[in-house]
């Protein structure tokens, strides 16, 4: 059974759209890191440090994903 293509354009379109997200964390985690040494400002890169792991994760959901269906429309599995 194939994938249509469309569903397959929204996988990738979800992908790349969490992957920019992923990013946009992983500048905010950095920018933190860069801040002066206060118990404040370290509670604040460690809370960072927490939702990039997030969207890491979510990016690898929607990765497996979109390369589940692609493999479906490849290979047929």
């Amino acid at each position: 059974m194939q994938t249509d293509v469309s569903d397959l354009d929204q996988l990738q379109s979800a992908y790349k759209a969490a992957v920019e997200d992923w990013i946009a964390a992983i500048r905010e985690e950095e920018e933190l890191a860069s801040v002066n040494h206060s118990i404040a400002e370290i509670d604040k890169w460690e809370a960072a440090h927490f939702k990039e792991d997030e969207v890491r994760d979510r990016v690898l959901e929607l990765k497996k994903q979109y390369e589940d269906a692609l493999r479906k429309e490849q290979f047929g599995f």
